[in-house]
């Protein structure tokens, strides 16, 4: 009987129920699609952000960075120690070493050149362009500044690591471009202990203090500067997640943590967990954070999940209100429908029940519908924003049904209240 009343009550109220279920449907398909992205967006933010530069460098252990780096100053000059680069394939061999996307090395010295007035010096870096290797893995990794440095402007194309047909290639600022009156075709003669020729393959604009730099092949930096297999620094650029107190506790003195924090702090791709294991397999080596950039990447990354949520439980509230309105309505018409239900022996909460029932059915269907509609969403917000698809993840499905029921239990709130407060005598009577 009781679903022989569910059903004459459904089929009678065909455009209520449709209403809820597309009241539902659109909660439902927003609430999918923000959960999804926000669940899949801290890599996409991630990597969006890696675009723009490293967020650790790797010095030698008791010297100091050379130079500001994405505004980060450190103490004194370079002491003339260095690392071996040898050791910077170990970077895959880490933990969190997928989390690790892109490094170039660096060998910083002086030369001077022909076309230079009295006894100015050309800044001259080593790095690698695009350099392909075989991890101690066995993984295959192409890393390289020209991946790290994607959003330079160029003039020309990027120099390549092996001497070609034209032997090395270099890449020259645009500032000491202007001052050497040179650009992307051109030849310089250069020397510092030893000298050598390079063909200037392209000019960029870094709109830092990179345009007063000439950017030459390591092997060739390291020839001329007579310190084969060296370097003075790594960049790094990692996947991390948002620092938290323990992070922070940890990279002030990992050796403060108990057993559990310890194993916690190590197993998360914090920025201070990486940069320790850096150390670990990097022999004599120091990682520091960019801490303005990692502080950045975990701010808009918390800000970004923040207003997914608001957005999320906003939609979700809409909906409730909503659902409640029109389950009122409904109620409040069939007063004299329910009141003879109770007249003749079912109670209130039997009554109750049935109109849950009803608004759980049409609820349920309205979020099946709005989940998959959401998946959609999700993939046209990452295809937009992000340029690639969102992942579907499964703890998405049970938290978008526990939601639906959630809010269908408490937008029917007030009219349950309301149905528990009819009177028969009254109802039947007007």
């Amino acid at each position: 009987m009781f679903f022989r009343m569910l059903k004459g009550a459904l089929s009678r109220q065909k455009s209520r129920a449709l209403i809820i279920a597309l009241t539902m449907a659109l909660g439902a398909s927003l609430a999918t699609a923000m959960l999804n992205v926000m669940l899949d967006v801290g890599d996409k933010v991630n990597q969006e952000l890696k675009a723009y530069g490293a967020n650790l460098t790797i010095v030698p252990r008791g010297a100091s960075l050379a130079r500001d780096l994405y505004g980060v100053s450190d103490e004194g000059a370079s002491t003339g120690k260095y690392l071996d680069e040898g050791e910077i394939p170990k970077l895959k061999t880490i933990f969190w070493a997928f989390n690790i996307v892109d490094f170039a090395p660096y060998l910083d010295t002086k030369a001077s050149a022909p076309e230079l007035p009295g006894d100015l010096a050309i800044p001259l870096c080593g790095t690698w362009f695009d350099k392909h290797f075989a991890a101690p893995t066995g993984e295959a990794v192409n890393t390289g500044m020209a991946k790290m440095k994607s959003w330079w402007e160029i003039e020309g194309a990027w120099a390549g690591d092996e001497p070609g047909v034209r032997g090395y290639e270099a890449m020259i600022g645009a500032n000491l471009a202007s001052k050497l009156g040179v650009g992307a075709g051109d030849k310089i003669s250069i020397s510092a202990k030893e000298s050598g020729e390079l063909y200037i393959a392209g000019v960029f604009h870094s709109g830092g203090g990179e345009d007063d730099v000439m950017f030459v092949p390591l092997a060739f930096a390291q020839e001329i500067a007579d310190e084969r297999g060296l370097v003075s620094r790594v960049d790094v650029s990692a996947l991390t997640t948002p620092e938290n107190e323990l992070a922070r506790r940890a990279a002030r003195d990992p050796n403060s943590l108990s057993r559990h924090e310890w194993d916690t702090w190590y197993c998360t791709a914090y920025i201070s967990s990486i940069a320790y294991q850096i150390e670990e397999v990097i022999a004599n080596s120091r990682a520091k954070p960019i801490l303005q950039v990692a502080e950045s990447e975990g701010a808009i990354l918390n800000k970004t999940q923040l207003l997914m949520v608001l957005l999320t439980a906003l939609s979700l509230a809409s909906s409730a209100l909503a659902i409640s309105n029109l389950v009122t309505q409904s109620v409040i018409e069939r007063s004299a429908e329910l009141g003879l239900l109770e007249a003749i022996g079912a109670s209130s909460s039997a009554v109750s029940v049935l109109i849950i029932c009803e608004t759980m059915i049409t609820s349920l269907a309205g979020g099946t519908l709005g989940y998959f509609a959401g998946r959609g969403f999700a993939q046209i917000i990452g295809h937009t924003v992000f340029g690639s698809s969102i992942a579907a993840k499964g703890l998405v499905p049970p938290l978008v049904a526990l939601l639906v029921l959630m809010v269908t239990i408490l937008g029917s709130l007030p009219a349950i209240k309301l149905c528990l407060s009819l009177r028969p005598a009254e109802v039947l009577h007007g």
